[in-house]
Protein backbone atom coordinates (compact mmCIF):
# COMPACT_ATOMS: atom_id res chain seq x y z
CA UNK A 1 0.00 0.00 0.00
CA UNK A 2 1.06 3.33 -0.56
CA UNK A 3 2.32 5.87 1.99
CA UNK A 4 -0.72 8.29 0.21
CA UNK A 5 -3.71 5.09 0.88
CA UNK A 6 -2.26 4.42 4.34
CA UNK A 7 -2.23 8.38 5.39
CA UNK A 8 -5.71 9.15 3.80
CA UNK A 9 -7.10 5.98 6.19
CA UNK A 10 -6.04 7.24 9.72
CA UNK A 11 -8.37 9.28 12.32
CA UNK A 12 -5.98 11.82 12.57
CA UNK A 13 -6.09 12.69 8.52
CA UNK A 14 -9.98 12.73 8.87
CA UNK A 15 -10.03 14.71 11.55
CA UNK A 16 -8.02 17.31 9.79
CA UNK A 17 -10.19 17.16 6.93
CA UNK A 18 -13.07 17.84 8.80
CA UNK A 19 -11.52 20.57 10.58
CA UNK A 20 -10.55 22.25 7.05
CA UNK A 21 -13.87 21.84 5.70
CA UNK A 22 -15.28 23.93 8.78
CA UNK A 23 -12.79 26.32 8.40
CA UNK A 24 -10.97 26.10 11.43
CA UNK A 25 -7.89 26.72 12.08
CA UNK A 26 -5.69 24.12 14.59
CA UNK A 27 -5.76 27.05 16.97
CA UNK A 28 -9.62 27.48 16.70
CA UNK A 29 -10.37 24.14 17.36
CA UNK A 30 -7.69 23.51 20.00
CA UNK A 31 -9.12 26.35 22.18
CA UNK A 32 -12.48 25.35 21.01
CA UNK A 33 -11.77 21.91 22.33
CA UNK A 34 -9.62 23.62 25.59
CA UNK A 35 -6.41 21.50 24.19
CA UNK A 36 -2.79 22.98 22.99
CA UNK A 37 -2.56 23.54 19.60
CA UNK A 38 0.60 20.89 19.68
CA UNK A 39 -1.90 17.94 20.77
CA UNK A 40 -3.83 18.62 18.06
CA UNK A 41 -1.07 18.43 15.80
CA UNK A 42 -0.11 15.43 17.58
CA UNK A 43 -3.70 13.54 16.91
CA UNK A 44 -3.96 15.06 13.25
CA UNK A 45 -0.58 13.31 12.44
CA UNK A 46 -1.46 9.95 14.40
CA UNK A 47 1.34 11.03 17.19
CA UNK A 48 -1.19 10.71 19.69
CA UNK A 49 -4.37 8.93 20.41
CA UNK A 50 -7.43 10.86 21.52
CA UNK A 51 -9.52 9.82 24.77
CA UNK A 52 -12.85 8.67 23.93
CA UNK A 53 -14.15 11.53 26.22
CA UNK A 54 -11.54 13.93 23.49
CA UNK A 55 -13.33 11.83 20.57
CA UNK A 56 -16.89 12.85 21.57
CA UNK A 57 -16.02 16.43 21.85
CA UNK A 58 -14.18 16.93 18.86
CA UNK A 59 -17.48 15.32 17.39
CA UNK A 60 -20.04 17.81 18.39
CA UNK A 61 -17.84 20.77 17.88
CA UNK A 62 -17.28 19.11 14.15
CA UNK A 63 -20.78 18.39 13.75
CA UNK A 64 -20.44 14.35 12.80
CA UNK A 65 -21.56 11.49 14.96
CA UNK A 66 -19.15 10.10 17.37
CA UNK A 67 -19.19 6.74 14.75
CA UNK A 68 -17.60 8.38 12.24
CA UNK A 69 -14.74 9.06 14.07
CA UNK A 70 -14.22 5.33 15.19
CA UNK A 71 -12.33 2.41 13.24
CA UNK A 72 -14.40 0.90 11.09
CA UNK A 73 -14.01 -2.39 9.06
CA UNK A 74 -10.42 -2.08 7.77
CA UNK A 75 -10.01 -2.65 3.60
CA UNK A 76 -7.76 -4.73 2.45
CA UNK A 77 -4.09 -3.89 1.81
CA UNK A 78 -4.74 -4.00 -1.86
CA UNK A 79 -7.75 -1.47 -1.49
CA UNK A 80 -7.11 0.33 1.37
CA UNK A 81 -7.70 4.16 0.10
CA UNK A 82 -9.22 2.93 -3.21
CA UNK A 83 -12.42 0.72 -2.20
CA UNK A 84 -14.89 0.76 -0.19
CA UNK A 85 -16.68 -2.45 0.57
CA UNK A 86 -20.46 -3.04 1.21
CA UNK A 87 -19.86 -4.33 4.56
CA UNK A 88 -17.15 -1.64 5.39
CA UNK A 89 -19.15 1.44 4.93
CA UNK A 90 -18.74 3.97 7.55
CA UNK A 91 -21.83 5.15 9.33
CA UNK A 92 -21.89 9.07 9.72
CA UNK A 93 -24.44 12.14 10.71
CA UNK A 94 -26.49 11.79 13.43
CA UNK A 95 -29.27 9.23 12.11
CA UNK A 96 -31.80 11.89 13.73
CA UNK A 97 -34.97 12.15 11.81
CA UNK A 98 -34.75 8.51 9.82
CA UNK A 99 -31.94 9.29 8.02
CA UNK A 100 -29.17 6.80 7.68
CA UNK A 101 -26.44 8.13 5.78
CA UNK A 102 -22.85 6.06 4.93
CA UNK A 103 -19.29 7.17 3.71
CA UNK A 104 -18.90 5.38 0.42
CA UNK A 105 -15.81 7.77 -0.58
CA UNK A 106 -12.52 5.68 1.34
CA UNK A 107 -11.99 8.61 3.52
CA UNK A 108 -12.19 12.78 3.62
CA UNK A 109 -9.30 13.36 2.07
CA UNK A 110 -10.69 14.34 -1.23
CA UNK A 111 -12.43 17.43 -2.59
CA UNK A 112 -15.85 16.06 -2.33
CA UNK A 113 -17.45 12.94 -0.61
CA UNK A 114 -19.65 10.19 -1.96
CA UNK A 115 -22.82 9.41 0.55
CA UNK A 116 -25.14 6.59 0.79
CA UNK A 117 -28.40 8.08 1.67
CA UNK A 118 -31.37 6.01 2.85
CA UNK A 119 -34.94 8.24 4.09
CA UNK A 120 -37.10 5.75 6.09
CA UNK A 121 -40.68 6.33 4.92
CA UNK A 122 -42.44 9.09 6.98
CA UNK A 123 -39.90 10.79 7.78
CA UNK A 124 -38.71 14.41 7.35
CA UNK A 125 -35.96 16.51 8.65
CA UNK A 126 -36.88 19.05 11.72
CA UNK A 127 -35.91 22.38 9.74
CA UNK A 128 -34.60 23.45 6.80
CA UNK A 129 -30.40 23.07 6.25
CA UNK A 130 -27.66 24.86 5.05
CA UNK A 131 -24.57 24.62 3.99
CA UNK A 132 -21.59 26.07 1.83
CA UNK A 133 -21.90 23.65 -0.52
CA UNK A 134 -22.08 21.97 -4.08
CA UNK A 135 -24.08 18.60 -3.63
CA UNK A 136 -25.68 16.30 -6.41
CA UNK A 137 -28.17 13.30 -5.63
CA UNK A 138 -29.34 10.81 -7.70
CA UNK A 139 -32.60 8.62 -6.45
CA UNK A 140 -31.79 5.24 -6.72
CA UNK A 141 -35.31 3.86 -5.17
CA UNK A 142 -38.24 5.37 -3.45
CA UNK A 143 -39.49 8.52 -3.94
CA UNK A 144 -38.45 11.96 -2.03
CA UNK A 145 -39.79 15.35 -1.60
CA UNK A 146 -36.97 17.99 -1.38
CA UNK A 147 -37.74 21.52 -0.68
CA UNK A 148 -35.13 23.56 -2.26
CA UNK A 149 -34.84 27.75 -1.61
CA UNK A 150 -38.63 27.06 -1.09
CA UNK A 151 -39.62 25.58 -4.40
CA UNK A 152 -40.83 22.24 -3.76
CA UNK A 153 -39.61 18.51 -6.19
CA UNK A 154 -40.38 14.99 -6.28
CA UNK A 155 -37.80 13.19 -7.02
CA UNK A 156 -38.20 9.85 -8.75
CA UNK A 157 -35.70 7.14 -8.96
CA UNK A 158 -33.03 7.76 -11.91
CA UNK A 159 -33.91 11.54 -11.20
CA UNK A 160 -30.93 13.76 -9.90
CA UNK A 161 -30.95 17.36 -8.22
CA UNK A 162 -28.21 19.42 -7.25
CA UNK A 163 -28.85 22.26 -4.67
CA UNK A 164 -25.61 25.07 -4.90
CA UNK A 165 -25.58 26.78 -1.00
CA UNK A 166 -28.73 26.93 -0.58
CA UNK A 167 -31.91 26.11 2.49
CA UNK A 168 -33.12 23.35 1.43
CA UNK A 169 -34.88 20.31 3.18
CA UNK A 170 -36.14 17.25 3.02
CA UNK A 171 -39.29 15.11 3.29
CA UNK A 172 -40.32 11.15 2.80
CA UNK A 173 -44.38 10.85 3.51
CA UNK A 174 -44.14 7.75 1.17
CA UNK A 175 -44.52 4.40 2.73
CA UNK A 176 -41.15 2.94 1.25
CA UNK A 177 -37.67 4.27 1.66
CA UNK A 178 -35.89 6.71 -0.66
CA UNK A 179 -32.29 5.87 -1.36
CA UNK A 180 -30.11 8.58 -2.82
CA UNK A 181 -26.50 8.77 -3.77
CA UNK A 182 -25.36 12.04 -2.77
CA UNK A 183 -21.66 14.01 -4.01
CA UNK A 184 -21.10 16.71 -1.49
CA UNK A 185 -18.19 19.13 -1.87
CA UNK A 186 -16.56 20.48 -0.10
CA UNK A 187 -17.19 17.11 2.47
CA UNK A 188 -18.57 17.91 5.28
CA UNK A 189 -18.99 14.87 7.46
Amino acid sequence: MNQTAHAAQTLGADLRALRKARGLTLSDLAETLGRSVGWLSQVERDLSEPSISDLRHMAKVLGVSVSMLFSHAPALASEAGYVVRKGARRPIGSGEAGLVEELLSPDLTDDFEMVHSTFAPRSRIGEPVTRPTQEVGYLISGKLDLVISGARFTIHPGDSFRIRGEPFEWINPYDVPAIVIWVIAPPVY
